[in-house]
């Protein structure tokens, strides 16, 4: 069992950066695709950004540019640095580990982009 937590979440002006990162325990994450999600009030969750073990990176259109997502396999984190970010970057960013047919989530950090 996977357990992972997301923490960097927070208040940022429109423009502004933040880092987020996922700290997993209970196994080590290095074989797993690692993905960041997020959730606006009102909306479905939609995919942000994935790395896989042999670190391709995906990311959705609307954060392509802005976003970068890595991961730290001695530290089994996974971090999504987000720039120039927008109001309609407002959601709860969950973080979700994936190994063949398992799956696991995170509780999500809350990232509040206003003036």
């Amino acid at each position: 069992q996977v357990q992972l937590v997301e923490s960097g979440g927070g208040l940022v002006q429109p423009g502004g950066s933040l880092r987020l990162s996922c700290t997993a325990s209970g196994s080590a994450i290095s074989t797993y695709v690692m993905n960041w999600y997020r959730q606006a009030p009102g909306k479905q969750r939609e995919f942000v950004a994935a790395i896989t073990s042999g670190r391709t990176t995906i990311y959705a259109n609307s954060v392509k540019g802005r976003f970068t997502i890595s991961r730290d396999n001695a530290k089994n984190t996974v971090t999504l640095q987000m720039g120039s970010l927008k109001p309609e970057d407002t959601a709860v960013y969950y973080c979700n580990g994936v190994l063949r047919d398992l799956g696991f989530w995170g509780q999500g950090t809350q990232v509040t982009v206003s003036s």
